[in-house]
C-alpha cells in the first residue's frame, strides 16, 4: 500500500456512515518496517514537506491549518516534533489550547482560536482546537457552565449547533484560502495505559506525567462517544478529519506526513514568477556585485 492509500484509507470526507469503532487503533496497513526503514521514510516525508512549506511561503497565497485532537498521550507532541522537524519556523506557528482564561471566557467559543490562525504563506498547527468545546465541554458539564451563557441557550440542542458552527466556520476558512487538515490520533485504552505507567516507571518521563489524565481516563467512554459525534458532525470535502492509528508512534507519524504532504501538493503552490523588470534590476546588481569583487581581487593581488 503507498502513502496516498494509506491517506485515503483513514481520511473522513463525510461523517453520516462513520464509526469510530471501524477503525482499529493498532492498523500498520500490513506494513512491518524495522526502526531504521521507518525513520528513512519519515525523512524522506519531512524533505517533502520542507519543500511544498517553502512554495507555500513564497506564493503567500494560502495557508494551512492542522488540527490534531486525541486522548491524553495518545502522541501529539511528539508526532508535531518528528513530522514538522524539517519545517522553516518562519513559516509556522504551533500553538497549544489549555483551559480557557477569564477573558477568553468573555466571548464566544471560537474566538480564541480565530485570534491563532495561520497568515497566508503559513502553517498554522493547532495542538488541540475549538473541538474542545465539543469534547471537554460535553463531558464536563462544569465546563460549559463556566462559560457563562445565557441560561435559554443551554439546550439539548447545543452540541448538534456548535458542530454547524464549526462546520459553517470551517467553510467560511477554505473560501478564504485557509485549507484545513484535521488529525485525531486514535490510541487504544490499553496503549495508553502502557504510556501512562511508562511515565510514572521512567525517571525521564516523569515529569509528562499529570494526575489529571488518570481522571480523565475514567470518561473514556464518553469522550469516545464525543469524538465520534464531532467527526461525524464535520467531515467535510473541504475540512476532512484524519482518524489515525495511534498505538505505533512510527505509523501514526508516517500517516500525518503523508496526509500533511497531499493537502499541500493539492494546493499546488508555486514560487513568485519574476517580471522583465525585476530581471532588469538582477542583471543590474549582478553586474555591480561582479565589479566589486573584480575590485576586491585587485586590492588583494
Amino acid at each position: 500500500m503507498n502513502k496516498e492509500d494509506v491517506v485515503k484509507r483513514f481520511r473522513i470526507t463525510d461523517g453520516d456512515k462513520f464509526r469510530l469503532s471501524d477503525v482499529d487503533p493498532a492498523d500498520v496497513c500490513g506494513f512491518d518496517l524495522e526502526k531504521d526503514d521507518a525513520k528513512e521514510l519519515l525523512g524522506a516525508g519531512v524533505k517533502r514537506l520542507h519543500g511544498l512549506q517553502e512554495r507555500l511561503y513564497a506564493e503567500g497565497r494560502w495557508s494551512l491549518l492542522v488540527i490534531f485532537q486525541a486522548m491524553d498521550a495518545a502522541g501529539k507532541d511528539g508526532t508535531i516534533e518528528h513530522v514538522m522537524s524539517g519545517i522553516n519556523p518562519q513559516g509556522c506557528e504551533v500553538t497549544s489550547f489549555k483551559a480557557p482564561s477569564t477573558i477568553e471566557l468573555r466571548h464566544d467559543f471560537l474566538w480564541r482560536t480565530t485570534c491563532a490562525l495561520p497568515e497566508r504563506g503559513h502553517i498554522g498547527i493547532f495542538n488541540r482546537s475549538y473541538y474542545e468545546e465539543v469534547l471537554v465541554a460535553r463531558v464536563h458539564r462544569s465546563v460549559l457552565e463556566a462559560q457563562n451563557l445565557p441560561p435559554k441557550l443551554i439546550t439539548d440542542d447545543i452540541w448538534r449547533e456548535r458542530l454547524e458552527s464549526i462546520r459553517d466556520f470551517e467553510q467560511h476558512l477554505s473560501r478564504n484560502g485557509v485549507a484545513i487538515v484535521k488529525f485525531f490520533l486514535h490510541v487504544s485504552k490499553d496503549e495508553q495505559r502502557r504510556r501512562l505507567l511508562a511515565r510514572i516507571d521512567e525517571p525521564d518521563k516523569n515529569w509528562k506525567f499529570d494526575s489529571r489524565d488518570l481522571a480523565e481516563r475514567g470518561h473514556w467512554d464518553e469522550y469516545m462517544d464525543a469524538y465520534e459525534n464531532a467527526i461525524r458532525g464535520t467531515a467535510t470535502k473541504s475540512a476532512p478529519w484524519h482518524v489515525i492509528p495511534a498505538d505505533h508512534k512510527w505509523f501514526t507519524r508516517l500517516a500525518v506526513a503523508a496526509a500533511i504532504g497531499e493537502t499541500l501538493e493539492q494546493l499546488d503552490p508555486h514560487f513568485p514568477t519574476v517580471d522583465d523588470d525585476m530581471r532588469k534590476a538582477m542583471a543590474q546588481a549582478r553586474k555591480v556585485l561582479a565589479s566589486e569583487e573584480r575590485s576586491q581581487r585587485a586590492k588583494a593581488d
